[in-house]
């Protein structure tokens, strides 16, 4: 049977609160679950006590057993100094995607544009000019 430390979620509509618990992984993520290892209430500030509760003796026994955690359980472990868990990086989760890049080129070229009829040098209108150029006949 393949374990798995993970969040169950309670609470209302919009006003999430989650036990952290231990279930097998085919269950459903509300459904049933073998133990209850503790809470996780992400309304509170990231620096409350409050926020995460964890059972850390009973995590660890789990973790020896060969339950697996989810990403969001091994965070918590991690900073409760039960299991080490590796930095990520993702580089292309910050670039924009191609309609970005393609609006805001065509925006680019476009202030370009503009830029260039502001400092391109005025010519005198056709009209004015020949007529100070030639003395009126009378």
């Amino acid at each position: 049977m393949a374990l798995k430390l993970r969040l169950a979620r309670g609470g209302t509509k919009k006003r999430p609160f989650y036990h952290i618990v231990v279930a097998d992984a085919r269950s459903p993520r509300d459904g049933r679950f073998i133990e209850k290892l503790g809470t996780f209430n992400p309304l509170l500030a990231k620096d409350n006590e409050g926020r995460v509760v964890l059972n850390v003796e009973r995590a660890k026994h789990w973790l020896s057993v060969g339950a697996q955690p989810t990403d969001r359980v091994l965070r918590f472990l991690d900073t409760a100094g039960v299991a080490n868990r590796e930095a990520r990086s993702n580089p292309n989760k910050g670039k924009p995607g191609e309609k970005a890049v393609a609006r805001a080129d065509e925006k680019a070229a476009k202030a370009a544009a503009i830029e260039e009829a502001k400092n391109a040098p005025k010519a005198a209108p056709v009209e004015e000019a020949a007529a100070d150029e030639a003395p009126a006949a009378e």
